[in-house]
């Protein structure tokens, strides 16, 4: 398949990877955790958050780009591969380039977690769709 058209049916998930990108580089104001609306672990659920829905989206593309619900074991570790990389690299670009921001290992685990999240939800919600279209 043309390399081209893989990258336009990943277009949602490659500009939901700059939006985090972009975000987990922001300098984050420092009064955050004091204002009462945020808690304390805030940021791993935002963390969870970024890669459920990135997660998602690249089952909605890799859907699309084969124009079928069916995909294989070889997409899930693709996925896997894929987001755990961004994830660690997220955390070594903050430990190494960006001094106001941490690198936590957390951060990784809680990455990894809305990815599980996602790959288990987009299992089951296609598992149904695919029941009811074949009914």
């Amino acid at each position: 398949m043309n390399k081209i058209k893989v990258f336009s049916h990943q277009r949602l998930a490659l500009l939901w990877t700059v939006f985090i990108l972009i975000l987990c580089t922001m300098k984050m104001p420092d009064s955050i955790g004091e204002s009462g609306f945020f808690f304390t672990g805030f940021d791993k659920v935002v963390h969870l958050g970024f890669f459920f829905v990135l997660t998602i989206l690249l089952f909605f593309g890799e859907t699309k780009s084969q124009q079928r619900y069916n995909f294989g074991v070889s997409t899930i570790f693709k996925i896997l591969l894929l987001t755990f990389t961004l994830g660690g690299g997220i955390e070594l670009i903050q430990l190494k380039f960006f001094p106001y921001r941490s690198a936590e290992w957390w951060d990784l685990g809680a990455d990894m977690i809305g990815v599980f999240m996602g790959i288990f939800a987009y299992i089951l919600l296609n598992k149904s769709n695919y029941n009811e279209k074949e009914s």
